[in-house]
C-alpha cells in the first residue's frame, strides 16, 4: 500500500515506449519499467519489498525534503538490486533481524544520498558479483551490521557514514570493497572487520571512532590497506590482526586508545609508513607469536597514557623500525622470549621514563645509527641468551647508558654515551658483552663499571670527564685492550696519588675487589655517601636491581649497626624518619638481648611503608635500613633490590606471578623496595595484572616472612589507597614512615655538601641568596626536594663555568667560588 504515486518516464527509442505514466505502487511501476526508464516517487511511505531487475533510475522527486520517500516494509528486504540501476534520495527502513534493509546482489548500480535506518541483520549488504558505487549514504542499524560485503562482493563506498551499528560498522567476509572518505562511528563491535581467506579491503581517508570494541579488526588470512585514515576513541584495541592477517597502514593516525593501539598475533604481518600512534593505554605496537612481523618506516609512537612499553615484541615475533621516533613513553622497545627480534635503523628514542631498549629471555635487538636521549636506561640486556648488536648509536642524558646482566651477551660497536647520571656501561651478575670503540663522556659515575667477575671484552674504548673514574673492574673480570681514559675522575686521581695502579695495568683502568667496591659505593641522595652493598645503578624508572648486584655483600664484613646509624644521622633533615628507624632498631636489638637471656622477645614486623614526595631520601634510608638489619643478624645480606610496576607486572596471564617471584628471590636476605607501589593497583584497573602482583607478594611475605623485608613507597594519598586493595596488605606492614619535604635550610645544606664534595665554595652572600631562593621556589608537583637542590647546584656550576671561561688567567678563588649571580632563574629548578 502506498501513500503517493510513481511516475515512470520511459527511456526507450520507440515513441510508444517514451510515453509516461503514473502508478499507485512501486511494484506496479517496476513491472512495466525497463532499462533506462526513470521512476520518480512521490513523497510518502511505501510498505513494499522492492526488487530492481532492470537498469532503471529510482529516485525521489526533485526538490523534495530529504527522507520524504520512505521504503518501509513490515518484514523482509526493503530494496533488492540485481542490475546496474541508479537509486537516489530514498529513506530505507528494515525490521527483519534475518535480512538486510538494502541488498545488492548483481550488477554495478549507483546508489547515492540514501539514508538507511533499520533494525535488521545489516543496513547495506553486497554479495555475489555485485560492484556498486555508493555515494553519500548514511546507515544506522543498532541491531546489526552497518555495511556488510560478502561472498565475492565489492564496490566503492564514497563519503558514506555508518552512524551506529549494533555489531561491526563495516564487515567484510569474502568480499573486496573500497572505502573513500567514509566515517564509521558509535558501533558496538569492531568499526571495520575483515575476516576470512579471500577477504580484502582498501580504505582511503576514512575515520573510525567512538567504537565500543576494536577500531579495525583483520583476521583469518584477510588482507587490508588503510591510507590516510584515522582510528581513535575505541573502548578496546585500536587495530588488531590475527591468524595470518596482512595489513598496510600508510599515513594513518591511531590515537586515544585505552588498550593496545595495534595488536598482532598468529603469523600476521603489518606494514606501516608515515603513521602516527599516540595516546594509548597499553602498548603502541603489541607483536606476538612466531611468524608475526611488523615493518615500520617513518612512523612516530608517542605519549603513552599507561605504564606499558610502547613497542612490545614477544613469543618469537619480529619487528623492524626504520627512521622512526618513539618518545614520551614509560619504555620504548621491550623484546622478550627466544626468537623474538627487533631491528631498528636511524631512529630516535627519547623522553623514556624507564628503559629505551629492554631485551630479555633470549630475545635479540639490532640497533644501527640510532639516538637514545633522556631515558632512565638506554639499553638493558637482562639475562642469558639475550643479546644483539648496537652499532653507531648515541645515548645521551640518561641515568645509565647500557646495562648487561645475568649472562646476556650483546655486541656494541662505536657507541657513545654522554652525560649519564650513573655509569656509561654497567655489567654485573654474570653479564658478558663485547664493547669495541665505545666512548663515555661526562659521566657522574664511572665510564665502564664491570663487577661480579663478568667476562666482558673491551677493545679501543675511551672515557673522559667521568666523575668517579673511567673504568672500574672486579678482579678476574673483563679483558681490556687498547682502552684509554683522560683520567679526570677523582677515583683515578686518588689512585695515582696512592700508587694503587697495579703493575702492567692499563692507564685509566682500575681493578677492585668486592670489598673495595662496597667501600666506594655512592648513594643517589645529593652530597651523601654510604657503604652499603652495591646494586645496579638507579638505571631507570623501574630501578630494578639485579640478583648478583649485592653478591659481594655477603663476602665483605658487615658494618656495625652503630656505624650505619651514624651515617643515617648524618643525612640532611629527616628527623622524624631517623627517630622511627632508631625505634625499630632498638626494638630489634632489645629483642635479641631478651632471647639471649632466655626471655620472650616481642615480635617486630619489619616491613615498612614509606610515604612522601620524590627526592626525600626514601631509597637511601631503605638501603641503610637493610644494612642495619644485616648488622643485627636479622637479614643475611641486607642488600637492596629496587623494583617498580614494570618489573613485576607481565603482559599475559601467569607472567606477573613469575616476575614477582623472581624479584622476591633476588631480594632474599635483603630488602625488596617497591617504588610507586600504588601503580600496582590503579583506580581503574580493568584487565590490569597489578592485582596479581600484590596477591603474589602478600603470599610470599607470609611464606617467607624471615627471608625478605619489603618496603613499599610512594605518595601519601596514593599509598593509603594501596593499603586497602588486598585484605592482607595492610596487615603485613608494621608501620608507615612519612618523609616530609625538605625546608629551605635543609636544601641549602645539601647544596653546601655538593659544593664541598666537588671542591667548590659558597662566596659571600651566596648562602643567604640560596636560602631566599629555596624559600620562594614553588613547591608544586614538579618539586624534587633533594633532586632540586642537586639540580640547583649543577645549574650554578654551569653558570659559574660560563662566567669564569671569559677570564684569561682565573685565580683559585675564581675557579672555586660560587656567587649569587650563579643562581638559576626559579623556573629552571623544576
Amino acid at each position: 500500500m502506498a501513500q503517493g504515486t510513481v511516475q515512470v518516464t520511459h527511456g526507450g527509442a520507440s515513441r510508444w515506449r517514451r510515453r509516461s505514466g503514473e502508478y499507485p505502487t512501486l511494484s506496479a511501476a517496476l513491472a512495466v519499467a525497463g532499462d533506462g526508464d526513470v521512476l520518480s516517487i512521490a513523497p510518502g511511505t511505501y510498505r513494499e519489498n522492492l526488487v530492481l531487475r532492470h537498469a532503471v533510475t529510482l529516485r525521489g522527486p526533485e526538490g523534495a525534503v530529504a527522507g520524504s520517500v520512505r521504503i518501509a516494509p513490515l518484514d523482509g528486504v526493503a530494496l533488492t538490486v540485481r542490475a546496474s540501476a541508479v537509486v537516489q534520495d530514498l529513506y530505507l527502513e528494515g525490521a527483519d533481524r534475518a535480512a538486510p534493509a538494502l541488498l545488492v546482489e548483481d550488477g554495478c548500480p549507483e546508489l547515492s544520498d540514501l539514508r538507511v535506518h533499520t533494525r535488521s541483520a545489516a543496513g547495506i549488504e553486497v554479495r555475489g558479483g555485485a560492484r556498486p558505487l555508493v555515494r553519500r549514504c548514511t546507515v544506522e542499524n543498532p541491531a546489526g551490521v552497518g555495511i556488510s560485503v560478502l561472498d565475492g562482493g565489492g564496490g566503492v563506498f564514497e563519503e558514506c557514514e555508518v552512524v551506529a551499528a549494533g555489531q561491526a560498522g563495516v564487515s567484510v567476509r569474502g568480499g573486496h570493497p573500497r572505502l573513500e572518505r567514509c566515517r564509521i562511528h558509535h558501533s558496538t563491535g569492531a568499526g571495520i572487520a575483515v575476516t576470512g581467506d579471500g577477504s580484502g579491503l582498501e580504505a582511503l581517508g576514512c575515520e573510525v571512532y567512538e567504537v565500543k570494541g576494536t577500531g579495525v579488526q583483520i583476521a583469518a588470512r584477510a588482507v587490508a590497506r588503510l591510507t590516510d585514515c584515522s582510528v581513535h576513541r575505541t573502548s578496546a584495541d585500536g587495530v588488531t590482526l590475527d591468524t595470518d592477517a596482512v595489513l598496510t597502514l600508510a599515513g594513518c593516525d591511531i590515537h586515544d586508545i585505552p588498550e593496545n593501539a595495534v595488536d598482532l598475533r598468529s603469523r600476521s604481518v603489518l606494514t606501516l609508513s608515515r603513521t602516527t600512534v599516540r595516546r594509548f593505554g597499553r602498548n603502541g605496537l603489541s607483536v606476538w607469536d612466531p611468524g608475526t612481523r611488523v615493518d615500520a618506516e617513518s612512523c612516530e609512537i608517542h605519549d603513552s597514557t599507561g605504564d606499558y612499553p610502547a613497542v612490545w615484541i614477544s613469543d618469537g615475533a619480529t619487528a623492524s623500525l626504520d627512521s622512526c621516533r618513539v618518545h614520551d613513553v614509560p619504555d620504548a622497545l621491550f623484546v622478550l622470549d627466544r626468537g623474538s627480534r627487533v631491528d631498528v635503523v636511524d631512529s630516535d628514542l627519547s623522553q623514556v621514563r624507564n628503559t629505551a631498549v629492554s631485551v630479555s629471555d633470549g630475545a635479540s635487538a639490532q640497533l644501527d645509527d640510532c639516538r637514545i636521549r633522556e631515558a632512565g636506561t638506554g639499553a638493558w640486556f637482562r639475562d642469558h641468551g639475550s643479546g644483539g648488536t648496537l652499532a653507531n648509536c648515541t645515548i645521551d642524558g640518561v641515568q645509565t647508558g647500557v646495562i648487561v646482566t645475568k649472562g646476556a651477551d650483546p655486541v656494541l660497536e662505536r657507541c657513545t654515551v654522554s652525560s649519564p647520571a650513573e655509569a656509561g656501561f654497567y655489567v654485573s651478575a654474570g653479564g658478558r658483552g663485547t664493547f669495541t670503540a665505545c666512548r663515555v663522556s661526562g659521566s657522574s659515575g664511572f665510564g665502564f663499571h664491570v663487577i661480579d667477575g663478568c667476562r666482558t671484552t673491551l677493545t679501543r674504548c675511551h672515557t673522559e670527564r667521568c666523575a668517579r673514574g673511567g673504568y672500574e673492574f672486579a678482579e678476574d673480570g673483563p679483558l681490556a685492550e687498547d682502552c684509554t681514559s683522560d683520567a679526570s675522575g677523582p677515583r683515578l686521581a686518588a689512585q695515582a696519588a696512592g700508587g694503587a695502579t697495579a703493575a702492567g695495568a692499563q692507564p685509566g683502568i682500575r681493578t677492585v675487589t668486592a670489598a673495595q667496591g662496597l667501600a666506594d659505593r655512592a648513594d643517589g641522595l645529593p652530597g651523601q655517601r654510604h657503604a652499603g652493598p652495591p646494586g645496579p645503578p638507579a638505571a631507570d624508572g623501574s630501578g630494578a636491581a639485579d640478583a648478583g648486584a649485592g653478591a659481594g655483600a655477603g663476602a665483605g664484613a658487615a658494618r656495625a649497626s652503630g656505624e650505619v646509624l651514624g651515617q643515617l644521622d648524618a643525612l640532611v633533615g629527616l628527623d622524624s624518619v631517623k627517630r622511627e628507624v632508631r625505634a625499630l632498631t632498638d626494638m630489634i636489638e632489645v629483642g635479641r638481648r631478651r632471647q639471649r637471656a632466655g626471655l620472650k622477645a616481642a615480635s617486630v614486623r619489619r616491613h615498612l611503608v614509606f610515604t612522601g614526595s620524590p627526592g626525600t631520601g626514601k631509597t637511601t634510608v631503605a638501603r641503610l635500613y637493610g644494612e642495619i638489619l644485616a648488622s643485627l643478624g636479622v637479614l643475611e645480606r641486607g642488600h637492596l633490590v629496587e623494583v617498580s610496576r614494570v618489573d613485576l607486572v607481565g603482559e599475559h596471564i601467569g607472567s606477573t606471578a613469575i616476575r614477582t617471584q623472581e624479584a622476591f628471590d633476588r631480594a632474599r636476605g635483603g630488602v625488596l623496595f617497591i617504588d610507586e607501589a600504588y601503580a600496582l593497583a590503579p583506580e581503574d584497573s580493568g584487565r590490569d595484572f597489578g592485582r596479581e602482583a600484590i596477591d603474589t607478594l602478600v603470599k610470599l611475605m607470609e611464606d617467607h616472612r624471615e627471608a625478605v623485608v619489603v618496603i613499599v613507597a610512594g605518595y601519601t594519598e596514593e599509598m593509603d589507597r594501596f593499603l586497602t586493595v588486598n585484605p592482607g596488605v595492610a596487615s603485613r606492614f608494621s608501620r608507615t614512615i612519612t618523609f616530609g619535604d625538605y625546608g629551605p635550610r635543609e636544601l641549602l645544606r645539601i647544596v653546601e655538601q655538593q659544593a664541598e664534595e666537588h671542591e667548590y665554595r659558597l662566596g659571600e652572600g651566596t648562602g643567604e641568596a640560596l636560602l631566599a631562593y629555596f624559600t620562594e621556589l614553588p613547591k608544586g608537583p614538579a618539586f624534587g626536594n633533594g633532586r632540586t637542590a642537586r639540580q640547583t647546584f649543577e645549574s650554578m656550576v654551569e653558570r659559574h663555568a660560563g662566567r669564569v671561561a671569559q677570564l684569561a688567567e682565573p685565580s683559585t678563588d675564581d675557579l672555586t667560588l660560587l656567587f649569587p649571580a650563579d643562581l638559576p632563574a626559579p623556573a629552571a629548578a623544576h
